[in-house]
């Protein structure tokens, strides 16, 4: 484990949890940090929606005095939104801001936001110098390997990142036209190291221990930025840290430990979202944790259609006897 800078941001733990849509809410950023994730993100939110303080925004931004260091991590393309975002997020207590230039989603790549930057450098630099003007924290900002595997731009495009002042730069090893499948290109990863005189994190299939310390390896990177790896598995981050320590493997926990587990975070997702919203909130969770696990086909099936509190601590408590 190493120490990491970000602009004034120093942080004890180079793992970071990513910024997830429809994951990384409150509960879940407080589980991951109880197993040793310093800094986490919020959701992705859009610009616009930051802009309109809608309820549901707010609520997406809400944090609380031991969910710290926190980032938030912004989407757009448009100067207006983007500078009424800043005015809107100067009211709440954020560690680093990152903006978001590798979203392959559709929409958001229909709306010339996320990886569609990545075709477009002139842009992608002017909103950044913007962002980093205006902006009152370290700002960083996450890419891609590039558009296709014909225009691997990687490297250019996060020198023009250092160039516009950002302070880091996190890149998921993979084009956009890739999205989450095939493998990690830890070559352009490396590469974009050696470019670098910023901190470089990395994601891209950080999924146990020795895919951690591959990363590592093959990389030099300087940060491992989790994101799919966390999903029904927040020890991840225990995990990592203790191969890295000691190369030993952890295994995964007992059916039991995974129950208690489920249920923390079950309660903490109804004491933030009310019952009827936290029940269909966590319902995913539910089937990321039980992977893998012997003959939940059924509890599986009474997840998606749980209601109640009763529903979903039924459950939890079938998924824990011994198989």
């Amino acid at each position: 484990m190493s120490m990491l800078k970000i602009g004034k941001l120093k942080l004890k733990s180079n793992l970071i949890l990513s910024p997830m849509a429809g994951i990384t809410d409150l509960p879940f950023r407080h589980l991951c940090r109880s197993f040793g994730a310093e800094l986490a993100f919020v959701e992705m939110i859009n610009c616009r929606s930051i802009s309109h303080k809608s309820r549901k925004t707010k609520h997406m931004l809400a944090s609380s005095a031991i969910d710290r260091p926190l980032g938030i991590q912004i989407l757009g393309s448009e100067e207006q939104y983007i500078l009424k975002s800043l005015e809107v997020l100067k009211n709440y207590k954020f560690d680093i801001l990152d903006f978001n230039a590798a979203c392959p989603a559709k929409k958001v790549v229909r709306r010339g936001e996320g990886s569609s930057l990545l075709q477009e450098p002139k842009k992608f630099s002017k909103i950044l110098k913007l962002i980093v003007k205006n902006s009152w924290l370290p700002v960083s900002v996450k890419i891609r390997a590039g558009w296709d595997k014909n225009s691997l731009n990687a490297r250019e495009i996060s020198l023009l990142a250092q160039d516009c002042g950002v302070s880091a730069l996190f890149i998921h090893g993979r084009t956009k036209t890739q999205g989450y499948s095939g493998g990690v290109d830890y070559d352009i990863i490396r590469e974009v190291k050696k470019t670098l005189s910023i901190p470089l994190i990395a994601s891209g299939d950080i999924f146990s221990g020795p895919l951690a310390k591959k990363m590592f390896a093959e990389t030099g990177c300087d940060g491992l930025a989790v994101a799919r790896g966390s999903l029904g598995n927040p020890w991840i981050f225990a995990e990592i840290k203790e191969y890295l320590k000691s190369g030993k493997i952890i295994k995964r926990p007992n059916e039991k430990t995974i129950a208690r587990i489920m249920q923390e975070h079950f309660n903490a997702c109804v004491d933030f979202y009310g019952e009827r919203n936290g029940v269909v909130i966590f319902r995913k969770f539910y089937i990321w944790y039980t992977k893998g696990l012997c003959r939940v086909r059924q509890l599986r099936e009474r997840a998606s259609r749980a209601r109640t509190r009763q529903d979903v601590e039924a459950i939890i408590r079938e998924a824990s006897r011994d198989k």
